[in-house]
């Protein structure tokens, strides 16, 4: 992996939070366009190292580096190349769609131009353009889901975090909706995405896997099977949970 492939590079990431270690030496790369999943159950230290990575906080000590800036001292440039999608859902419910996008596209710093012809684009793409003038509250969770993801890429950006992305939709919204993320992969944008479906772990090109603030795995999921003899990434998940309860 070159220099100019990587996107996002970890090196002994600390974070505590007085004596307790939310996050412990974590290493690890991300390659332009890969789809990279970062797994782990509640309480592991996965929003802390994302908070970390898209600048919202400081690390204990470490090098951390996000499309080529560095987390400690280029926090706003790292802002201006980067999406986030929380799991919490983020756009404004009484606004229409295209007023959400309009408003976020301002805060991206996008020209009204080039706002309104990603708008086009995106809702093109969602075959979502009869919606462009309805409120937000009154369309479908699955919609609304897509439409976060768009406003989140609207920028164009190096690489987009998706927090839980897919929580509360049902199973065909939430395979739609990684096929939204390969397309955008394809384009050459990262994704770097958080899901306590095990199932979605398959999608992913790497995963890393994190237990008590420290990544105990990280490889394709083929591999990470292999390795850990699994049918399945849940059964790869419960087997490092069990190994370091048994270690405690």
């Amino acid at each position: 992996m070159t220099k100019a492939d990587t996107v996002i590079v970890v090196k002994d990431l600390v974070k505590k939070f007085g004596s307790f270690v939310a996050n412990d030496h974590l290493n690890f790369e991300v390659k332009r366009g890969e789809i990279f999943g970062f797994l782990g159950a509640n309480g592991a230290g996965k929003t802390t190292a994302i908070k970390i990575l898209c600048g919202l906080q400081s690390p204990t000590s470490g090098d951390i580096k996000v499309a080529g800036f560095n987390v400690y001292t280029q926090t706003n440039k790292i802002k201006q190349h980067i999406g986030y999608m929380s799991q919490k859902f983020s756009l404004y419910e009484d606004l229409t769609v295209s007023e959400n996008f309009r408003f976020y596209g301002g805060i991206y710093g996008l020209s009204n131009k080039l706002i309104r012809e990603r708008t086009k684009t995106l809702l093109q793409r969602l075959d979502l353009e009869h919606a462009a003038n309805k409120v937000l509250r009154d369309i479908p969770l699955g919609w609304k889901q897509k439409l976060a993801f768009s406003v989140a890429v609207m920028h164009n950006p190096e690489v987009v975090f998706l927090d839980e992305p897919t929580g509360g939709v049902d199973p065909i919204t939430r395979r739609q909706f990684w096929e939204l993320i390969y397309e955008e992969a394809n384009r050459g944008t990262t994704i770097f995405v958080t899901t306590h479906y095990m199932d979605e772990a398959e999608y992913c090109q790497r995963v890393s896997i994190m237990v008590d603030g420290r990544i105990e795995a990280l490889d394709s999921p083929k591999k990470l099977k292999e390795t850990y003899q699994a049918a399945s990434m849940n059964e790869v998940f419960i087997r490092l949970a069990r190994a370091q309860k048994n270690t405690e």
